[in-house]
């Protein structure tokens, strides 16, 4: 039987696998066919594994079989998280407190999902990614490894606000490649794609795709000059090619 350490009425339903050294908080509800890896902390009132509920009026959810959560190993779930079953994080990752990540999101190695941050259904997010306090990550948004997005940072992908029957062929979220940051309270409309280690200032609204190695500011957002060399990915200790 896996060493687990384990807080008061917590729930595990039937068929959920846990790993060696995992420690469970309080109220924990783990539901069925989940997997968790070793050493994996889980925060007290989390819910994992939560089938998704679709709204009469929702245009991004279909209720289908999914696959079960997986929790990678070494991966810490903060307090009141609510993370979807057909969810997928990799080893090591952080989850901060009150965090939901919905069905079909995948979440890679290291990364980390702040404090009541949202990542939706659909959406893929690389390795060692940094999405900061309240951060919202709309449906079938995609962030490339490296990528930085500071605090109440908006993600959008409908472009007809919700009106007319043609607005769910064409819902897609943001495209974020490798290394691209995203400075506080910066909103980026649908569908477009921020360039490898471009630099999006604080309060930006992103309008039209954005080139490479570049800094952008304002309301639309416009480029204002080169991203530095120091500040490039490929200068990081951290990065690993």
């Amino acid at each position: 039987m896996p060493r687990i350490q384990k807080g008061i009425n917590v729930i595990i339903e039937d068929g959920a696998k846990i790993g060696d050294n995992c420690v469970i908080g309080h109220n924990v509800v783990i539901h069925r066919g989940v997997i968790i890896g070793d050493e994996v902390t889980i925060g007290d009132n989390t819910v994992l594994g939560k089938e998704p509920f679709a709204a009469s009026a929702s245009a991004t959810t279909s209720i289908e079989e999914l696959r079960p959560l997986s929790v990678g190993n070494g991966t810490t779930i903060g307090a009141s998280c609510v993370i979807y079953k057909g969810a997928s994080l990799g080893e090591k990752c952080f989850v901060g407190d009150l965090a939901t990540i919905r069905e079909k999101a995948t979440i890679g190695d290291r990364t980390i999902v702040g404090k009541g941050a949202t990542v939706e259904n659909g959406t893929s997010v690389g390795r060692r990614v940094k999405i900061e306090t309240g951060a919202y990550i709309t449906a079938f948004s995609t962030i490339e490894d490296y990528c930085f997005i500071a605090p109440e940072v908006t993600f959008t992908n409908d472009n007809y606000l919700g009106r007319t029957e043609e607005r769910k062929k064409h819902f897609k979220g943001p495209t974020l490649k490798k290394g691209a940051r995203i400075g506080a309270n910066a909103t980026i409309l649908p569908g477009i794609v921020i360039g490898e280690d471009a630099l999006v200032a604080a309060g930006s609204v992103v309008t039209k795709d954005l080139a490479p190695r570049n800094i952008f500011a304002g309301i639309p957002a416009r480029c204002i000059r080169k991203v530095p060399k120091e500040q490039l990915i490929e200068e990081q200790v951290f990065y690993e090619k």
